[in-house]
């Protein structure tokens, strides 16, 4: 059983790492859910607006995801090796790949904002306001778009510290981020203390001033401590980064990149197809939604663990204990999940009825809550997965486990679903959701084989 599982010294330092960050994800979570509620209190039409521009921003971060992970990997295995050279240009590369993708974002949705809200109000046999709902969710977008250059900036400075395994700051600065956040939507939405009530446009006004907040913390707080972030003297110098490094990190990261702006836009697409079953499917998918990403903070968090604690070990060429070490953290984080699983369906019928909302779209986001409860395990595995695949850099075979598969399979299936079938919504969302079970398995194929064992750096100096 000791191949499985370690002893109290190694949960000790695998929760070190891991705490930090699901503490931060919950607490972010959390103000979402207080936030969704509030923006809920004001109407169904609204919620569903803002759910839908928050699907569209969800591809924004996942693109800004992968574009900092990709240049992760080199730099978490620079800290392995101790070249702190390579990690200042991991960091350049980073500050410029994040901006200019913020900027061809925000062009994106400030042209075609309008016409990418419309593709999920297709629906004809909705009830609600699909004209109010445009108009709502269009508003809250353009506002958002002032917040996406402070955000892009953070993701640099937070996935920088990440690289040399603190956590602890990034989720200081995000804890007070989202606490702002929660203070002044109340202000803002619904005009308190002599401020006019704004309903969706204070929403995001308050988002917007969050990301300020947490942005000047990371920066300050770096430039304040550079003995522990060496890396950051001298990062501003120059902004060149070394063209052979900057080639391995495209090479390498460049799929990633692609690999979240494809998962992120398939997640869209996925709720889109489901928004053909009626506007209220689209509430229930943003209550049910929120709710589920509360739970799934403590797998999705010791998944990224795995790839900060192992990152470095493969830098260093300790080779047999990165393996050690991934093998067991991805069954602790499988045993996080059942746990979660369980609390997450034992709660369904609860969350709901905090929303201003129909009886029937509770109901129909409780049935869905039910349904992600019981599939927890089995995406929390292909979380662990995936970042395993990604600290050893194999980066191609990562794009084909993750988005690949969401492309090939799932969303084929799900537009058949809705398109050419007459199933409800919610046995169609439980025969997508099964049908990664595929995935689960050629994960666990990838993880035994130990393709992802590699070293992929060597010293600048």
């Amino acid at each position: 059983m000791s191949k499985y599982f370690g002893d109290k010294k190694f949960y000790k330092m695998v929760l070190t790492v891991a705490i930090p960050a699901i503490i931060q994800n919950l607490v972010t979570n959390f103000v979402n859910l207080l936030d969704n509620i509030m923006v809920g209190r004001i109407g169904t039409e609204q919620m569903s607006g803002v759910a839908i521009v928050n699907q569209l921003n969800f591809v924004f971060y996942l693109c800004m995801f992968g574009a900092v992970s990709g240049a992760s990997i080199f730099g978490s295995q620079f800290y392995g090796l101790k070249d702190t050279e390579g990690l200042r240009n991991v960091f350049r590369f980073k500050l410029i790949t994040c901006v200019l993708l913020a900027l061809v974002a925000m062009s994106i949705f400030f042209f075609g904002g309008d016409f990418l809200i419309s593709r999920y109000l297709l629906s004809t046999e909705s009830e609600g306001d699909a004209a109010l709902t445009l108009a709502s969710g269009n508003g809250y977008l353009m506002v958002m778009l002032i917040g996406m250059i402070p955000y892009s900036v953070t993701q640099v400075y937070v996935s920088s510290m990440r690289e040399i395994t603190d956590t602890r700051v990034p989720m200081t600065a995000s804890v007070i981020a989202v606490f702002t956040n929660l203070v002044f939507n109340y202000i803002l939405i619904f005009g308190k203390f002599g401020v006019p009530a704004m309903g969706v446009y204070g929403a995001a006004a308050a988002t917007v001033i969050s990301r300020f907040v947490e942005c000047l913390i990371v920066i300050v707080w770096t430039h304040i401590h550079r003995g522990k972030y060496f890396y950051i003297t001298g990062a501003y110098r120059t902004l060149k980064v070394p063209g052979v490094l900057a080639k391995q990190i495209i090479t390498k990261g460049m799929p990633l990149l692609i690999n979240e702006t494809f998962w992120a836009g398939s997640l869209a697409i996925l709720s889109q197809c489901y928004s053909l079953k009626g506007l209220e499917v689209v509430a229930a998918q943003n209550i049910s939604s929120t709710i589920s990403n509360l739970f799934n903070t403590v797998y999705l968090q010791l998944g990224a663990s795995i790839a900060i604690i192992v990152g470095p070990l493969l830098g260093a060429g300790k080779m047999e204990e990165a393996k050690e070490t991934a093998r067991k953290m991805i069954v602790f984080s499988l045993m996080g999940c059942v746990a979660m699983g369980i609390i997450m369906a034992s709660t369904a019928h609860v969350f709901p009825l905090l929303y201003n909302t129909t009886d029937h779209v509770r109901s129909l986001a409780s049935s869905i809550i039910t349904i992600s409860a019981c599939f927890t395990p089995l995406f929390g595995f292909e979380n662990a997965a995936y970042f395993t695949l990604r600290a050893g850099g194999k980066t191609g075979i990562t794009f084909l486990f993750d988005s690949g598969y969401q492309w090939i399979i799932m969303l084929p299936l799900a537009f058949i679903l809705t398109h050419f079938t007459s199933l409800s919504i919610l046995p169609v969302i439980a025969c997508v959701q099964a049908s990664e079970i595929i995935k689960a398995a050629f994960g666990i194929f990838l993880i035994k084989k130990g393709v992802w064992v590699n070293r992929i750096v060597a010293g600048s100096a």
